[in-house]
């Protein structure tokens, strides 16, 4: 039954030759959250996720930053993804499905999602800067790309209009945070949301 499930979380770390990153999320974990990665808007852009999915997320990583923040960016997005999937397990009693429009200043992003077992990404958000701050705009893609592939969901981000980038991503994460945290809702039935019995 639901009401006797095992808490939803999971925990690693990953190690390569570019990253190091520990990681823990807690699907029902009120969005409590430590986040160090070494770049300050990517942080920034966690913080915002952990606090508008619910999801509370301990996370640091070390990167070759020497060379660019494209390593870090993505291979967070890997673990967080990875993380995702196994908190979530069968996918039993989960709402599956969430979509929202979250508007910041000037800026309005859609986001949907569907935590179906597939990983795909649909990303219509250009770029009206190359950079915020020190950040890459293009990131955004990036993490994106690999937390959606990591996670195994389907998700489509589509900004109707802005032209702030800061606003822009920030949007973005924003509405994305908020969709997963409607995906990931417990319903209260036994089941798994498909007719196939299994995403």
């Amino acid at each position: 039954m639901i009401g006797t499930m095992k808490p939803r979380r999971a925990k690693t770390t990953r190690k390569t030759n570019e990253t190091e990153i520990t990681a823990e999320m807690v699907l029902d974990g009120a969005g409590k959250r430590s986040i160090s990665t070494g770049i300050g808007f990517f942080d920034h852009m966690l913080d915002h996720l952990s606090k508008h999915s619910g999801i509370s997320l301990m996370l640091k990583a070390k990167g070759d930053l020497e060379v660019d923040s494209h390593h870090t960016v993505e291979d967070v997005g890997i673990v967080l993804g990875q993380l995702l999937a196994e908190a979530i397990g069968d996918a039993r009693g989960i709402a599956r499905y969430g979509s929202v429009s979250v508007p910041m200043e000037e800026a309005l992003v859609d986001a949907a999602i569907d935590l179906c077992g597939r990983g795909n990404l649909v990303y219509n958000v250009p770029t009206t800067q190359p950079k915020v701050g020190d950040f890459d705009a293009e990131l955004g893609r990036e993490f994106f790309q690999a937390i959606s592939r990591g996670g195994r969901f389907t998700l489509h981000l589509n900004l109707r209009y802005g032209e702030n980038q800061h606003h822009i991503l920030e949007a973005a994460f924003k509405a994305f945070a908020q969709a997963l945290r409607q995906a990931i809702a417990l319903t209260g039935q036994d089941e798994i949301p498909s007719t196939k019995g299994v995403l």
